[in-house]
């Protein structure tokens, strides 16, 4: 039997944890509400717990006021990340064969591609570049060439670019189709204005550790009753941890149905962090996070910095910066972390621009964090400045 010895004790696994304080201001997650994690802290009941069910219920609740969905919509958070969410989606609402047309200006939108090819999905990708919306005129005209079209999928709130697609004007435009909308939300529910019903959005889906605050680990979604029409005709089979008809006799019938071992704590935390979105107002959320992502661009400017997404399209939680020419990108991003205890993120996939993504959202949605990060970025690009003036 062998035995292994570290000796430096701050490496050894066999010491409790003691990860650094950090104030994560890159594209997620972000530093979870105080009173989100002190949910974490108690009593664990059990899955089928009759008084586990009555937090399950105030939890779809919650969630169908941040989405702003009606009684008719099913509404439930799925125990994984917002990929998972993204794919419970295509194979729920598409079987293999029907075409998909998806918009593509990012890594997320072209992720959609992705999965629901491998899903044997026919995708029409409707391209642009990174920094710009897809247009909805050639989403349109795409479904005009492919009439047979099951549904149009896009990214609300592009996390690689900073983009916003202007989402109402699509719906409105396939309000009288059957052609099912698709939207990701990740970086926009409990942070944008965002209306599931009014938009007239067919499918929907986030993650909890963006703009609502909470630790990763789940991905709060919503169907409209059209989708469900259609999933309830569906003949394929459906991977049975993502079937949304087996998930919702478990969140939403009573007696609940066993599915699965729900991640008890991470559902504490969201019913924290979605009670904080409801005291504090979804509107007023809306308009902090606003705020804040407005106040970090103007300062970003000031200094000379260019900002990747088109202006008409510049979202406020999330900010893409191009790094100027002759700045290691790299090299700041570590200098944040081990000078100031800031993360940003980089660039997101092999066809990124040189960029920094920096994202204010949940707590970080304010002022002051704003400008800790701009007094930050200011310090460590200094030697640069005359060069970023210049650009």
């Amino acid at each position: 039997m062998t035995i292994t010895t570290y000796e430096n004790p701050l490496t050894s696994p066999l010491n409790p944890l003691d990860p650094p304080a950090r104030l994560l201001c890159g594209p997620g997650p972000t530093n979870p509400d105080p009173r989100v994690v002190e949910a974490m802290h108690r009593p664990m009941l059990g899955h089928l717990d009759p008084d586990m069910h009555e937090i399950l219920l105030e939890v779809v609740e919650l969630l169908r006021q941040t989405w702003r969905a009606g009684d008719d919509a099913l509404v439930l958070p799925l125990s994984s990340t917002g990929t998972s969410a993204m794919e419970a989606g295509i194979v729920n609402l598409l079987a293999p064969g029907e075409t998909l047309i998806v918009a593509e200006c990012g890594f997320f939108g072209r992720r959609i591609a992705e999965i629901a090819r491998r899903h044997g999905i026919v995708v029409v990708d409707v391209m642009a570049d990174w920094g710009q919306a897809v247009p909805n005129d050639r989403l349109l005209a795409a479904l005009d060439e492919h009439p047979e079209a099951s549904m149009v999928a896009v990214v609300h709130a592009e996390t690689s670019t900073g983009v916003e697609h202007p989402l109402a004007q699509l719906s409105a435009a396939l309000r009288h189709s059957d052609v099912l909308l698709m939207a990701d939300c990740v970086t926009s529910l409990g942070g944008m204005e965002l209306d599931f019903d009014r938009m007239g959005i067919d499918y929907a889906y986030s993650c909890t550790q963006k703009c609502l605050g909470a630790p990763p680990g789940m991905a709060p979604v919503a169907l409209s009753a059209r989708a469900q029409r259609r999933m309830a005709q569906r003949t394929h089979p459906v991977p049975f941890s993502l079937d949304f008809e087996l998930l919702r006799r478990y969140w939403v019938e009573r007696p609940a149905v066993y599915h699965h071992t729900a991640p008890i704590l991470h559902i504490y935390a969201l019913h924290e962090a979605l009670r904080q979105v409801h005291l504090e107002g979804l509107e007023r959320r809306w308009r902090r996070h606003h705020h804040a992502g407005s106040y970090l661009q103007q300062g970003l400017r000031a200094f000379g910095l260019e900002l990747l997404a088109d202006p008409w399209r510049q979202m406020a939680p999330l900010t893409a910066v191009r790094v100027p020419d002759g700045v290691d990108r790299a090299q700041v991003q570590k200098r944040l972390l081990r000078e100031f205890g800031i993360e940003v993120g980089g660039g997101l996939g092999p066809d990124a621009p040189n960029i920094w993504r920096l994202g204010l959202m949940g707590p970080n949605a304010n002022d002051r964090t704003a400008e800790t990060l701009l007094e930050a970025f200011e310090t460590v690009l200094e030697p640069s400045a005359e060069l970023i003036a210049a650009v």
